[in-house]
C-alpha cells in the first residue's frame, strides 16, 4: 500500500492523538494562562500547536515547562506485558479444518501469528498471553469458519482484512479502551470468504459473564 499502509508506527509516541487528547493540553494550557505562567500570545500560540498536532510526541513538548505536564500523554516507552503466569508454549500458527482450535491463558505469541479457519474455528485469546514483540501481526484467514481473536482493555487494535461474502471486523467492545504507557499493539489482516473474522475487547478471563453478555 506504499505511503498509505496502515500499520501502525513501532514508536507509541508516533501513533495519532485523539480530540481528547488535544483538549486535554489546551485546559492545561489554560489554566496556566489563568495562574500568570504563560502570556496571552503564548497561549495563543501553544493553542495553535495543540490544535494542529498530530501525534503524541507533537503534544508533549508544548506543556513540558509547565507544573501540570501530565508528563506521558498518550503511549510512553514500549514495554512488553507480563503474563499472570510463566508462558513456555509458543505458536506461530494455529489451524481448523472442520473442529475447533483454541489457544487460552498462558501462552507466548511470536511477532508474527497465521491463523487459518477452513469450515472450523480458531480462537485465539491474548488477554493472559505473553507477547514477544510491542507490535504484534496476526494473519487471519476463514474459509466458511471463523476465527476470533481476544484482547484486553489496554491493548491497541489495527483490523484491516478483506471480507469476501463474510466479515473481517473489530467487534463491539465488552470493556471500554484504555490505553496506558507500554500498552501493546496487534495488527490483525487477512481475508474472509463466506466466514468470519473478529476481533472484541474483553474483561478479565473469569469474569462473570452474566455481567457483560454471552461472547
Amino acid at each position: 500500500m506504499g505511503e498509505m499502509d496502515r500499520r501502525p508506527p513501532h514508536d507509541p509516541s508516533q501513533l495519532r492523538v485523539s480530540d481528547a487528547d488535544r483538549e486535554k493540553v489546551a485546559e492545561v494550557l489554560r489554566r496556566a494562562a489563568g495562574d500568570g505562567r504563560l502570556e496571552m500570545h503564548e497561549l495563543d500560540e501553544r493553542l495553535g500547536a495543540t490544535y494542529a498536532a498530530k501525534t503524541y510526541a507533537d503534544l508533549v513538548p508544548i506543556t513540558v515547562d509547565l507544573p501540570e505536564h501530565p508528563g506521558r500523554v498518550g503511549p510512553a516507552a514500549p514495554q512488553r506485558r507480563p503474563a499472570s503466569a510463566p508462558a513456555t508454549a509458543s505458536h506461530a500458527s494455529s489451524w481448523a479444518v472442520m473442529g475447533d482450535c483454541k489457544r487460552r491463558g498462558s501462552w507466548r505469541v511470536p511477532e508474527r501469528h497465521t491463523a487459518l479457519s477452513l469450515m472450523g474455528s480458531v480462537l485465539l485469546d491474548l488477554r493472559e498471553a505473553t507477547l514477544d514483540a510491542d507490535t504484534t501481526h496476526i494473519t487471519a484467514n476463514a474459509v466458511m469458519g471463523d476465527v476470533k481473536v481476544y484482547v484486553d482493555a489496554h491493548t491497541h487494535v489495527v483490523v484491516d482484512g478483506v471480507p469476501i461474502m463474510g466479515d473481517f471486523k473489530q467487534s463491539r467492545d465488552k470493556v471500554p479502551f484504555e490505553p496506558r504507557a507500554g500498552s501493546p499493539t496487534v495488527v490483525v489482516k487477512g481475508m474472509s470468504l463466506m466466514g468470519s473474522v473478529s476481533v472484541v475487547r474483553l474483561p478479565p478471563p473469569g469474569t462473570p459473564r452474566k455481567i457483560l453478555g454471552t461472547y
